[in-house]
């Protein structure tokens, strides 16, 4: 069968998407290295990455409820603008000589603030431009799109850019959030939606919780965040220790890391472009059951590997699921969640889903200082492993239900949770 058109919207929608991802990956770096003009201490410069990770876990759920309340297309576009402004200003003062630590951890946080805002207008706006049916397909490109801007053209430019001139990223950076709201403006407005869920009157409080409420209901997305979260505390733990783990024991030259680790991002595009083809072939479910299966053998070869190249190569096939599995996670909700709830439901996925990796990091490299780093890989694919498992039983197809019998008529107007799907 041929496979639903994707549409202009998409394009346009995957364009805004991709340009905020390029400058991301452009300013994040940066960002680390104009810290590491201004001071060497360790824990001012972790400061900045810390002021970066908090907002989603403090405020995500309060961006899905106004995800919900507000037109989302306005509102991914003014978030786009406003944080064009903050990494123009940032930009400005370091031009100046004005940038001091305490004004990159402000920039870290309010943009990873406003990205809290635009990651649920985001994911709650693609239902409403491709259909049902494409859905997989499309969180599939973009994931492609977004390791692509983020590990072939962002990350390797930003050394380049920051050494021709320091503020030079982060005027890119504002120019990436500029277009991107342009591309957001020019999508078609859709149309009206329901409003019982964003009642006037009603508290944010109460509308987030609605939210958690329908995800931790829905049986199937509720096992589905929890094994996402199993996997981001294992996922984590590897990326605190992969350059070292790559350098001191599968012997990666320093002048080739870069090349080791543009094989992952090789392996996410492949995912990304793969993972609407596994949905259609497998259906969803089955698909990330799949998914979960061969990261798990992928990243037991990586803690196995002693050479760089089946090393290598076990990191690209993780990737690879990595980006499938985001992929139709997401499509997964957008498909089964009301539109009116859709912003929350989707910020509590994220919230829940993210909970573990700053545990999983901070782990890692406590072990890692204390038993070296190539036990640590071994206990990742280990924690790894046993998720695998517990979701496999989790995630298990339904058994087919029992044929009506006399007390059917009794019991058929009782109210009952929503089935797995």
């Amino acid at each position: 069968m041929t496979a639903p058109p994707l549409g202009r919207d998409y394009r346009l929608l995957w364009s805004a998407a991709v340009s905020s991802r390029l400058g991301d990956a452009l300013r994040t770096p940066a960002l680390a290295l104009l810290a590491a003009t201004l001071t060497r201490d360790p824990r001012v410069i972790a400061a900045v990455t810390v002021a970066g990770q908090l907002p989603p876990l403090l405020f995500g759920l309060l961006g899905g409820v106004y995800a919900d309340r507000w037109d989302r297309r306005r509102t991914m576009a003014v978030v786009d603008g406003l944080r064009a402004a903050v990494v123009g200003g940032l930009a400005l003062a370091v031009a100046l000589d004005r940038a001091g630590v305490a004004a990159l951890v402000t920039v870290a946080f309010l943009l990873a603030a406003l990205g809290t805002l635009f990651d649920a207008a985001s994911f709650a706006m693609l239902p409403a431009v491709v259909p049902p049916a494409a859905l997989a397909r499309a969180n599939g490109r973009l994931q492609a799109g977004s390791a692509v801007a983020g590990g072939f053209l962002g990350a390797p430019a930003a050394g380049v850019l920051f050494a021709l001139a320091a503020p030079l990223p982060f005027a890119v950076d504002a120019l990436t959030f500029a277009a991107a709201a342009l591309l957001t403006l020019a999508l078609r407005p859709p149309p009206p939606r329901p409003r019982s869920h964003a009642g006037r009157g009603r508290s944010v409080w109460r509308e987030g919780v609605e939210g958690v409420r329908w995800l931790r209901g829905d049986a199937t997305l509720w096992r589905l965040t929890v094994a996402t979260a199993g996997s981001n505390l294992a996922i984590s733990g590897l990326l605190a220790v992969l350059v070292l783990y790559a350098l001191d024991v599968l012997r990666v030259p320093p002048a080739g890391y870069g090349l080791f680790a543009a094989g992952a991002v090789l392996g996410g595009l492949a995912g990304g472009l793969g993972a609407g083809r596994l949905a259609a072939r497998l259906g969803t479910v089955p698909a990330l059951r799949a998914v979960l299966a061969g990261q798990a053998v992928a990243l037991t070869g990586l803690a196995l590997a002693r050479h760089p190249v089946p090393g290598g190569l076990a990191l690209a096939v993780f990737a690879a699921g990595t980006t499938v599995w985001n992929g139709l996670w997401a499509s997964y909700g957008q498909r089964h969640v009301p539109a009116a709830l859709l912003g929350r439901v989707g910020a509590a996925q994220r919230m829940v889903g993210l909970l573990t990796a700053p545990v999983g990091a901070a782990l890692a490299g406590v072990a890692g200082a204390a038993y070296g780093v190539g036990p640590v890989a071994a206990a990742v694919a280990g924690v790894f492993v046993l998720v695998t498992l517990a979701a496999w039983r989790a995630l298990r197809p339904a058994a087919p239900a029992p044929p009506a019998g006399p007390t059917s008529a009794a019991t058929a107007g009782r109210p009952g949770r929503r089935p797995s799907r």
